[in-house]
C-alpha cells in the first residue's frame, strides 16, 4: 500500500486531473493509467532530434495543428505503409496515445502500435536539401490474437491462408472494411478480377475459410469491378 501511495501521488503530481477522486477509489485508474504507459513504452517509434526539427519546421508554417499523427495503413501485412501526417482536432481518434517530444508532440494510432516496435524517423541533409525516413520494421509481421481488433484477424486469415491459395492462378484478395453488420468486404485482384469462376471463390473459398476461423463474421461482400477481365485467369 505504501508503494502505491507513493506512485499515486507522483502521478498525480504529473496529470492532477487524471485522478479526482481519493487515493482509495483511485487503485483501478491507476492501473489504467500504468497500463497506458507500459504500453507506450513497449511499442514506441523513435523520432530523432534531426527528424523533429524538421517536423517541428513544417508543423510551424501550419494552422491548428496539435502535431504529427503516426498510423500505419493495413499494418501486419504485406501492404502495410507506416505515415506520418499533420493532426488536427478533427483527425484525433478516441483511442489515439499521445507522447510529447522534445520539438513536437506525437499522436499515434493505437491500433498500429505492436506494428511500430523498434520503427525509426530520421531526417538527413543531402545535396538536395534532405530526406525524411520511416523505417517500420514489423510493419508488416502478423500480430494478431483474440483480442486484436477483428481487422487485423481478417487480414491474417487473407494474407496467409487465402492469397496463398489464390497465388496459384496470379489472383489475391484484400480486405477493404468490416460493415456495422459484420460482413467483409472484399476486392480481388489480379487474376481474380473478371475471373469467371469468383463467385465460386468467394463463397467456397475465402468465405468458408473466415467463417470457420471467425465465426463473429456474418460473411462476405465483394465490391470488385469485374467488368475489367485484363488479367481475369478464366
Amino acid at each position: 500500500m505504501t508503494q502505491l501511495r507513493a506512485v499515486y501521488y507522483q502521478i498525480q503530481a504529473l496529470n492532477p486531473v487524471y485522478f479526482q477522486r481519493p487515493l482509495a477509489f483511485c487503485s483501478l485508474a491507476l492501473l489504467e493509467y500504468l497500463s497506458k504507459l507500459l504500453r507506450m513504452d513497449a511499442f514506441m517509434i523513435t523520432i530523432t532530434e534531426s527528424a523533429q526539427g524538421y517536423l517541428a519546421e513544417l508543423l510551424s508554417k501550419q494552422e491548428d495543428v496539435l502535431g504529427v499523427r503516426v498510423f500505419i495503413n493495413q499494418p501486419g501485412t504485406p501492404r502495410a505503409e507506416t505515415c506520418i501526417a499533420y493532426c488536427r482536432e478533427g483527425d484525433l481518434q478516441e483511442d489515439d496515445e499521445e507522447r510529447k517530444f522534445e520539438a513536437l508532440t506525437a499522436y499515434f494510432d493505437a491500433r498500429s502500435l505492436p506494428f511500430l516496435e523498434d520503427a525509426l524517423v530520421d531526417y538527413s541533409k543531402d545535396r538536395m536539401g534532405g530526406q525524411l525516413t520511416i523505417k517500420a520494421p514489423n510493419a508488416k509481421m502478423p500480430r494478431v490474437d483474440e483480442s486484436s481488433p477483428l481487422e487485423d484477424r481478417i487480414n491474417y486469415v487473407l494474407y496467409n491462408e487465402v492469397n496463398p491459395a489464390l497465388a496459384a492462378h496470379g489472383g489475391e484478395v484484400s480486405l477493404v472494411e468490416v460493415t456495422e453488420d459484420s460482413y467483409a468486404v472484399l476486392r480481388f485482384g489480379g487474376g481474380c478480377q473478371g475471373c469467371s469462376a469468383v463467385d465460386m471463390t468467394l463463397k467456397d473459398g475465402v468465405e468458408k475459410t473466415l467463417l470457420e476461423q471467425l465465426p463473429q463474421l456474418a460473411g462476405v461482400r465483394d465490391m470488385t469491378d469485374h467488368s475489367d477481365t485484363t488479367n481475369a485467369y478464366y
